[in-house]
């Protein structure tokens, strides 16, 4: 997204947090009566939200003309939003629709962000009902193992990172997977980014979700491979290092590879820190040949 599109999403996202946020206070709650002001404020209706934008995002994928007509500058704001509340009035819930209207007034740069615009508040919003809801460590946690897993299947990898591949088929097998081992909204979050058109890698759209649910508790990610497993006393105190290190809270993301030999390699961002024995054969290897 360019500027302007980035300047619509935040509008965009603070009318969320407005819809999300608890009123307070017997006034904001007259308000809300005599305005209409929809409200989701539990943890139940927020992920009915996010399903809601979900399914707003998939159809504005697939409806070329529709993503047109909401994102087109030559028409007004409110010709922009009356369209999207005839298209989807009575076909989601009033907060869905008021944040769809929200998006229809902004001005966009390229009709495919009003899609990645809904699949961002679609995100925000399952995030939002995971922290009402106390699960914001949980599902950081279960999109993180379920990266794991994609990691060390390629054959489901190439499925799930498949263009071609049906979105119905890509459901059904994440179901089977999901079933019963993670939270609705961890299954929410995996099936909607992973059965899109434009989900490229499936491993790296994990991670992106998974480091999205971490900056919600307010710290960064550092993904650390090791050769055998940290004990808690040495997680917490790599975590301690690497915060002071970066000056925020750092969470840890710990993967066991024997074939680093021993050492750690730890990637914050796009710093790599390669301190494994393999790294150090190959530059002592180097130095000898140089």
């Amino acid at each position: 997204m360019d500027a302007s599109s980035r300047a619509a999403l935040e509008q965009a996202r603070e009318r969320l947090d407005e819809l999300t946020r608890p009123a307070s206070g017997l006034i904001e709650k007259a308000r809300d009566r005599l305005t209409g002001q929809p409200r989701v404020d539990s943890g139940d209706e927020i992920v009915g939200l996010a399903d809601e934008l979900f399914a707003v995002a998939r159809l504005l994928g697939e409806q070329v003309g529709l993503r047109r007509a909401l994102s087109d500058p030559s028409g007004k704001p409110a010709e922009r939003s009356a369209l999207a509340r005839r298209v989807f009035g009575g076909k989601v819930s009033d907060a869905a629709l008021d944040l769809v209207e929200t998006v229809a007034r902004q001005r966009w740069s390229r009709p495919l962000d009003l899609v990645e615009a809904a699949e961002i508040l679609a995100t925000d919003a399952a995030l939002d009902a995971a922290d009402a809801r106390g699960e914001l460590d949980g599902v950081e946690d279960e999109l993180f193992r379920f990266g794991r897993i994609v990691a060390g299947d390629p054959a489901l990898s190439r499925i799930l990172t498949d263009r071609a591949a049906p979105a119905a088929g890509k459901t059904a097998l994440l179901d089977r997977l999901l079933a019963d081992r993670v939270s609705p909204i961890t299954a929410l979050l995996l099936r909607n980014h992973l059965t899109t058109r434009h989900v490229g890698n499936a491993e790296t759209a994990i991670e992106r979700l998974s480091e999205v649910a971490s900056s919600r508790r307010g710290r960064s990610v550092a993904h650390v491979t090791s050769a055998v497993p940290l004990t808690a006393a040495q997680e917490q105190r790599l975590a301690g290092v690497l915060s002071r290190l970066y000056g925020r809270p750092i969470g840890l993301q710990v993967t066991v590879d024997p074939s680093v030999l021993g050492g750690l390699v730890i990637r914050v961002g796009d710093e790599v820190i390669d301190g494994s024995i393999v790294h150090r054969l190959e530059a002592a290897g180097r130095r000898l040949v140089g």
